[in-house]
């Protein structure tokens, strides 16, 4: 596989940007030529890169994990990594409302979506054993438990504001600390 010319892979990054910004508005249904109008692209630019509405939706998760990922790098030195790579997390939620509910909703088991899954728990794994080793976090946290906990976030997407998406986000993340801890002696 060749790689993409810059010119390709600027348009394609234009779209995915044109996109995020037209399904936080619009929900993950909006007709495809708004993001065309938001991109300021035609038609066929966004059919050569995008087959259709789902491969722009899959796009837009690969991207959102390539950026967890960055996050991860960052924060890796830091013991309360896994703490703050949650809050990341609850960001995105209500940074991208859509796509965050478009990524909770889909089956568990499609197998679009499953390798996004297992790299996201792959990705946090590292994090949550130092968090564990240090006392942080329970012991009986398992990296497949991140789907349950971006599940338990995204319940913020009920709020009709993003100040109030905010502040559920938060309050939820609140919460899940608080289970989060490991128990204390009694």
């Amino acid at each position: 596989m060749s790689p993409k010319r810059p010119d390709a892979a600027t348009r394609r990054a234009q779209l995915l940007d044109a996109a995020d910004a037209v399904f936080r508005v619009h929900g993950v249904g909006a007709p495809l030529d708004l993001i065309v109008e938001q991109a300021g692209v035609g038609r066929a630019t966004l059919y050569r890169q995008f087959a259709d509405r789902h491969a722009i939706l899959q796009a837009l998760m690969e991207r959102s994990v390539e950026r967890l990922q960055q996050q991860v790098e960052r924060l890796s030195a830091r013991d309360d990594a896994f703490l703050l790579l949650l809050q990341y997390l609850a960001d995105r939620i209500v940074d991208s409302p859509a796509l965050s509910d478009y990524w909770r909703t889909a089956s568990a088991r499609d197998p679009r979506f499953l390798p996004l899954r297992r790299q996201v728990w792959r990705a946090f794994a590292p994090s949550l054993a130092r968090a564990q080793a240090c006392g942080l976090v329970r012991d009986d946290l398992q990296p497949g438990d991140i789907s349950l906990l971006s599940g338990m976030l995204g319940a913020a997407l009920r709020g009709e504001t993003d100040a109030e998406r905010r502040r559920l986000v938060q309050r939820a993340l609140d919460i899940i600390h608080r289970g989060l801890r490991p128990a204390t002696p009694a």
